[in-house]
């Protein structure tokens, strides 16, 4: 549909949607706040569910668009991809955060924070895994690799769900100078200022559907608009979805991160990228199920790669909530430095391996 545009429309294209999926991503974690509020989901499996879902409705647009089209390729670096982004969105955070604060591990340490991550580098890891599977493994148009990441991620949410709650050590464990307001204050203020503000229920609602219609049919426009560029330009549809289709839907979380840390809301700004990193993995059903092809043995070299990337950037985020660095180095804070060296070095060695002659 797309062939006989030329590439400035192209381009037009591809920015309008990533500014729409942007504004309206803000507007679903708005709402979706609100909502999880007034309904009583909370930190809730279900809530955590709902939250998941809504704030990667661009991945899931554009999943669905690649695998109903025969494009796993495009797909599969956008999901891999996109964590290794995702992530890089906590260095952004942690050098807007403001001058003279402790960087942002060090803010919002906690025991709950360190096992998201961990999900993240156990869904990661199990996607490297069923990459080496045959791709003949599907049944019912369902591959057990993609399956048993979906089942993992549960079980992990709703682990984290119950750590929310009370520890037997925790007391005798806090850590100096955390947030001193709970995880998710920052929701509350939201749905108490959309009170204040005649928002109701029902209203809140109808905004959630329209900005999420909006994301789906935007993030369908940025996989086909996407894909176009990419052969137009000669750049791989691996390498175009793990780089720049990856950042334009991470746009939302930047966004909605950076209004959580002037918040005060460290913790939750964290809590967001790792919550989502998780649930991309989960996406390798949904593209099995429509294409009718495992996704994941699919996966070519660079695909392991990102998602080896991806362990490694979670895996220093981690150890930055163990240790809590203190100085912060360029603005930021040691942890955050790392992330952004590795994942530069990182995206060199992508483009090594893409340019590589195949054997």
């Amino acid at each position: 549909m797309l062939a006989s545009w030329s590439l400035p429309m192209l381009l037009v294209l591809f920015a309008g949607a990533a500014g729409i999926i942007w504004y309206a991503g803000i507007k679903l974690s708005d709402t979706t706040d609100v909502l999880a509020k007034r309904l009583g989901l909370g930190e809730a499996l279900g809530g955590l569910i709902l939250l998941a879902i809504a704030t990667n409705l661009p991945e899931i647009a554009i999943t669905v668009s690649a695998a109903w089209r025969g494009n796993l390729g495009i797909a599969i670096g956008n999901l891999l991809g996109g964590i290794g982004v995702q992530t890089l969105v906590l260095v952004a955070l942690d050098a807007f955060s403001g001058r003279g604060r402790r960087p942002l591990t060090y803010r919002a340490a906690s025991l709950s924070l360190a096992l998201e991550g961990t999900l993240v580098v156990a869904v990661l890891i199990m996607a490297i895994m069923a990459s080496r599977l045959p791709e003949s493994l599907i049944v019912l148009r369902v591959a057990p690799g993609g399956l048993a990441i979906a089942l993992v991620w549960v079980l992990g949410i709703w682990l984290i769900g119950r750590t929310r709650g009370d520890l037997p050590w925790h007391a005798r464990n806090t850590a100096a100078e955390v947030q001193s307001r709970p995880q998710g204050h920052s929701r509350a203020r939201k749905s108490q200022q959309a009170g204040a503000g005649g928002l109701t229920t029902a209203r809140a609602a109808a905004v959630f559907a329209f900005a999420a219609l909006a994301t789906l049919i935007c993030g369908v426009a940025l996989e086909m608009s996407g894909d176009a560029i990419a052969d137009r330009i000669g750049m791989s549809g691996v390498l175009f979805g793990a780089t720049v289709l990856a950042a334009a839907t991470s746009l939302p979380e930047l966004s909605t991160g950076l209004a959580s840390v002037r918040l005060g809301d460290d913790r939750l700004a964290i809590s967001d990228i790792f919550g989502g990193n998780a649930f991309l993995p989960v996406l390798f059903l949904l593209a099995t199920v429509i294409s009718g092809r495992a996704a994941l043995p699919q996966a070519q070299d660079t695909d392991v790669y990102l998602a080896g990337l991806g362990v490694l950037l979670t895996c220093v985020y981690i150890a930055g909530l163990i240790f809590r660095p203190q100085r912060r180095v360029l603005g930021m804070g040691i942890d955050s430095l790392a992330v952004l060296t590795l994942y530069m070095i990182g995206i060199a060695g992508l483009f090594a391996i893409a340019m590589a002659p195949s054997h």
